[in-house]
């Protein structure tokens, strides 16, 4: 798509489709009233009918627009200018740019308002540049009609007096946010049978080349010469032997810190021998979610040349059911030594990304940060649309939760008191996989926590916004590519 920042007035602009943030209440901008004025004062009419409220994300088409250079108007709905954030200006731009990408090769322009209330104009131009490669492409991968198509061309336009050169490399931040987001939501909306743990380890060193990664993929014999004992034992029943990608980003020099991103990869999730039943297993290709988002943030990460040292690990596997698959009673040996117990065959994430977790830190991890759908616990606490925190480190945690908030997604933190660990208490191995029904969450959390060394480290439990059961006005279904902004934000600002 050919993306560009403009500085025009928005009646000069030639575009399929020119879409023009309309506020709620007081006084229109100038820029607005100038538009009401080639228009003869349609958009004052429209409001006195009640037709346009400017109310978050409400949208209103103009269909025929004789007097601007564009084809079609857009209003969209920011809300109180006052109370815009990051979120609140996404949905906006978000269920704008969806509004008008059913059609193949248009061309967009969006007219970024004069007034961003806290907002900053260069994050709002990298939001909507996001939107506009994100919002206009869909999960409709194998459909013989698709429903929504990338633009041929979008034009982010600042008013006529706007400076466009921080703005553009704002855009193309924005770009490269959106590709990252993209690439997940693609790899996870894929079905089980396309991505599997050595597929995913190809696409992932196609793409580390694409970026200049540095990109390891260990097999199963590497693995096992490397003890991931609980990782390969919820490998057994599959036909598709293991793989874990090492992604490596050294662009802070030999002496700085090193971050880890650690994902979790079970590319589908039959539940083992814990077998799940079909409701439940319907949707378990977005079980390596947590894997495709460090990907995706790495290969953001690489593009923007971040000064800072980060390594993404994707420990992946199949979870299925064979003669040779993992059994309740078993006794597993992780890579650091800690016996488990397995109570259930479906408890296997933290099985996975318990290994990595400690290859991690055995390799120079200064601090950490795992994502993974890991609990439907998770989900019934904080719902389909927030993902879960959980620290040994506040210092840490508070570093992430504010560069999710800088970057527009919810985070929410849970307690890791340590009565959790009785929960995980085991008469035969140091612990059980699961700690029963209470807390299931956080007692998955607190297993974690054994495999981290002491390190800083933060685990996110993505289980709920990671794939979203339907689509929005603001959202499409499927595969989200939720948190890959919030870890490129955390990498840059949370290193010193």
């Amino acid at each position: 798509m050919d993306l560009r920042v403009v500085s025009a007035a928005a009646r000069d602009v030639d575009a399929d489709w020119l879409i023009v943030g309309v506020p709620e209440g007081g006084e229109w901008p100038d820029e607005l009233v100038a538009l009401d004025d080639a228009l003869q004062e349609q958009l004052s009419r429209l409001r006195e009918a009640g037709d346009l409220t400017g109310k978050l994300a409400e949208l209103l088409i103009v269909p025929d627009t004789p007097a601007l250079k564009s084809r079609r108007l857009l209003l969209v709905g920011i809300g109180s200018p006052t109370e815009l954030s990051v979120t609140r200006w996404d949905k906006a731009t978000m269920t704008a740019v969806r509004q008008v990408s059913s059609k193949r090769d248009l061309r967009v322009a969006f007219c970024v308002p004069e007034q961003l209330g806290f907002l900053s104009r260069d994050r709002a131009v990298e939001v909507l540049a996001t939107a506009l490669i994100v919002g206009s492409q869909g999960q409709d991968l194998f459909k013989a009609e698709h429903s929504r198509f990338p633009f041929a061309a979008a034009q982010i336009v600042l008013p006529e007096s706007g400076d466009v050169g921080s703005a553009s490399a704002a855009s193309e931040r924005g770009r490269i946010l959106g590709d990252a987001i993209n690439l997940a939501r693609e790899l996870v909306n894929r079905p089980p049978h396309e991505i599997y743990p050595e597929t995913f380890a190809a696409r992932a060193l196609q793409e580390a080349i694409s970026c200049s990664l540095m990109c390891h993929v260990f097999d199963e014999h590497r693995l096992e010469a490397e003890r991931f004992g609980s990782l390969l034992a919820v490998a057994k029943g599959s036909d598709r032997p293991a793989r874990m990608v090492v992604l490596e980003h050294r662009g802070g020099g030999p002496n700085a810190p090193t971050l880890a991103l650690v994902g979790k990869g079970v590319t589908f999730d039959s539940g083992g021998l814990s077998i799940k039943p079909t409701d439940g297993m319907l949707t378990m290709k977005c079980d390596m979610a947590g894997a495709a988002t460090v990907l995706g943030a790495m290969t953001a990460i690489a593009r923007l040349k971040l000064p800072v040292n980060v390594i993404g690990y994707c420990g992946l596997v199949e979870n299925m059911l064979g003669g040779k698959a993992y059994k309740l009673g078993d006794i597993l040996t992780a890579r650091n030594g800690v016996t488990i117990e397995v109570h259930n065959t479906d408890a296997e994430g933290r099985l996975v990304i318990n290994d990595v977790l400690s290859y991690a830190v055995d390799h120079g991890a200064d601090r950490l940060i795992d994502l993974a759908t890991l609990t439907g616990a998770c989900v019934v606490a904080l719902g389909e649309d927030v993902s879960g925190a959980f620290t040994n480190n506040q210092a840490w945690c508070d570093q992430l939760l504010a560069a999710a908030k800088t970057a527009g997604e919810d985070l929410w933190q849970l307690p890791m008191f340590d009565s959790y660990n009785e929960l995980l208490k085991s008469d035969v191995a140091d612990c059980k996989n699961v700690g029963g029904r209470w807390g299931g969450a956080i007692t998955a959390a607190k297993f974690l926590e054994k495999f981290v060394g002491g390190k800083p480290w933060v685990h996110l439990d993505i289980a709920g916004p990671a794939f979203a059961s339907s689509s929005k006005g603001h959202r499409e279904g499927g595969a989200t590519g939720c948190l890959v902004r919030t870890l490129v934000e955390v990498a840059e600002k949370g290193q010193s």
